[in-house]
């Protein structure tokens, strides 16, 4: 895994291995979702929180649209565009809470996307008196 120390982006391994293979010998499907879960939502935490803002965030939804089977190591990166983190900030600015979708590929060690994930994040606003979440 490498992050950026803004945490703008990080790069994510899912290495081929007995416990992330299905029967088939490829990529478990639950394997490659788990492999996306929790990232954007961190990067979003941690990039409000370096911006002053006291929150919590979590996966909402994901969907996997699975292109071909994966049969290798599989490669996720994960970015931030600097226009989904403005209107995250405009939102919970004005609502107290925000919700982005972002798309991941996972690719495989040849360079074909095997996956798309959308993942849905959520973002809210500590409420006054909440313990304030720290950043890594």
């Amino acid at each position: 895994m490498d992050v950026d120390p803004g945490y703008r982006w990080m790069k994510v391994r899912m290495k081929k291995s007995l416990l992330t293979k299905n029967l088939n010998g490829s990529a478990f499907g639950g394997s490659i979702y788990s492999a996306a879960d929790p990232w954007f939502p961190i990067l979003y935490w941690q990039t409000l929180a370096r911006q002053g803002y006291a929150l919590e965030c979590w996966l909402k939804a994901a969907t996997a649209d699975f292109k071909k089977p994966a049969r290798s190591h599989l490669y996720l990166h994960f970015e931030l565009p600097e226009s989904d983190v403005e209107h995250a900030m405009d939102h919970l600015d004005r609502f107290g809470r925000s919700v982005r979708k972002n798309t991941v590929q996972v690719i495989d060690t040849e360079g074909d996307v095997c996956c798309e994930v959308e993942c849905v994040s959520y973002m809210r606003l500590l409420k006054a008196g909440h313990k304030e979440v720290a950043t890594f």
